[in-house]
């Protein structure tokens, strides 16, 4: 049962309520048993509210006066109460209120101040409206057979869409028939896994640190992550050389969450190593769109399109619940990766993909991108601000791009005591360590700034900063 109440239109079949009308226990306690049964388990919630008692029995069958007989002994009992126009309505069993109360008593959270949280974007600043008029424009003109189960690769038209826009703002060597769209990185990632596992790969090559759901993609589908360490440079390719992996998955343009771009020298290495082990470079380009220093760097991809599978999504500029990315793969996997879609992997919603394709057709996608980054850039500055003025010893890695900045604390700041202490003083923040295979890492932060106000950021880094001076009065 949910927490969401009932209306005098709510169905009686909703409730799941079990009635036997050949049974000899008369239909009345019945349901008194049944009612009184999922008041207690806490199927039905403290504040739930009824259907009126002439829609229940008309849903159930019986007459109201079954309903009405059985309201009555639970309101008595203390399960229901009746409000004045308000319906029949829940009372919780005194011990679960007791357990409220318990939990009311305890010391309340502090409130959060600021929550630094990386890996997202700003949620409200999602076009809700454009969105809304994409989805209209794509449901007045869709053509019936559109409805059908659709390409396996996805909407040829997103295809095409995505090709044209990744090749002018990405530089990708794709056409349309080389986009497959997918419903993030993360699954384009997974789908490509397979593919290798079913072609001898037994190992996936991962950045360390790196964003810990993307090793957990390799390893579901039966590879082994092994992690790389990454520098200033990027991926440290000598170590890579190291390996016995043939597939290797490295962000080139912004990594995460160390936040350096792969250098030339090590770019050229990168290719040499996948020609000379006959690999494959997966390439995640998740948040390219941000780069507020100058034009991002192009992708990897054009440099070896039958080496590299690159891999995309709207994840960071619109939001991880629009569900929809794309990958283009090597010419040599791609029939593989849409055999997959054969046998029962899904293609994103139509609708969504077709509004995601007018969106970037419109020019409404571009015009987002520049509205955000003039904010994510406003909200970087003041966070350098910030940190120049209350964390002085704090020293940050990596260029002026995406969503999120990793600083260094000085060599033996307890990082975990420091994020305990920050959220005491009202700062969620996440620790550089999060990101880590478990290889000594200097004390870090990863801050992210997508989710919070730029007016919030100075403030956060004040309290952060209190919260650091506090872990080091507490150092032996």
């Amino acid at each position: 049962m949910s927490l969401m109440a009932f209306d005098q239109t709510a169905r009686g079949s909703e409730l799941l309520l079990a009635m036997d009308p050949t049974s000899s226990t008369p239909l009345h306690t019945q349901l008194e048993r049944t009612l009184r049964e999922a008041i207690r388990s806490g199927r039905f919630t403290d504040g739930t509210r009824l259907p009126a008692s002439r829609v229940l029995a008309t849903e159930l069958g019986c007459s109201r006066w079954v309903v009405v007989e059985a309201y009555q002994q639970l309101t008595a009992e203390g399960f229901l109460r009746t409000r004045a126009g308000g319906g029949t309505v829940v009372i919780a069993p005194q011990a679960e209120r007791g357990s409220v109360s318990s939990a009311a008593s305890a010391p309340a959270p502090v409130p959060l101040l600021v929550d630094f949280e990386p890996g997202l974007p700003d949620l409200a600043a999602f076009p809700r409206s454009t969105w809304l008029r994409a989805i209209q424009h794509t449901v007045r003109n869709l053509p019936p057979h559109h409805l059908d189960y659709g390409a396996d690769a996805g909407v040829p038209q997103l295809r095409r869409v995505l090709a044209e826009h990744l090749a002018r703002t990405r530089g990708v060597r794709a056409d349309t028939d080389g986009v497959i769209v997918s419903a993030g990185v993360s699954h384009g990632l997974a789908l490509l896994c397979e593919v290798l596992r079913d072609q001898g790969h037994c190992q996936v090559a991962v950045e360390d640190p790196g964003w810990p759901r993307l090793s957990l993609a390799v390893r579901r589908v039966g590879l082994e992550p092994v992690q790389v360490p990454v520098d200033d440079e990027g991926l440290i390719v000598d170590v890579l050389r190291g390996t016995t992996a043939r597939a290797v998955l490295v962000s080139p343009a912004h990594q995460f969450p160390a936040g350096v771009v792969l250098s030339p020298a090590r770019r050229a290495a990168l290719l040499e190593w996948a020609t000379a082990c006959d690999g494959v470079i997966l390439e995640d380009d998740y948040d390219a769109e941000y780069r507020y220093d100058r034009k991002p760097v192009a992708a990897l991809q054009p440099q070896a399109p039958e080496r590299v599978a690159y891999l995309g999504t709207v994840s960071k500029t619109l939001g991880p619940g629009v569900r929809l990315g794309w990958l283009v793969p090597p010419p040599a996997l791609r029939s593989s990766v849409l055999h997959l879609r054969e046998c029962g992997d899904p293609v994103p919603a139509t609708v969504d993909q077709l509004a995601l394709a007018h969106l970037i057709e419109s020019g409404a996608l571009d015009r987002h991108l520049r509205r955000t980054r003039v904010d994510y850039l406003a909200r970087l500055t003041a966070l350098r601000t910030a940190l120049a003025e209350h964390l002085p010893a704090a020293h940050i890695q990596g260029v002026d791009a995406g969503l999120h900045l990793t600083v260094h604390l000085p060599e033996g700041t307890d990082e975990t005591a420091l994020i305990r202490e920050a959220r005491q003083h009202g700062v969620q923040i996440t620790g550089l360590h999060e990101y880590s295979s478990g290889r000594p890492l200097r004390p870090g932060l990863v801050i992210g700034y997508g989710k919070a106000r730029t007016r919030q950021i100075a403030p956060g880094i004040a309290a952060l900063a209190q919260a650091y001076e506090a872990v080091c009065r507490t150092r032996p």
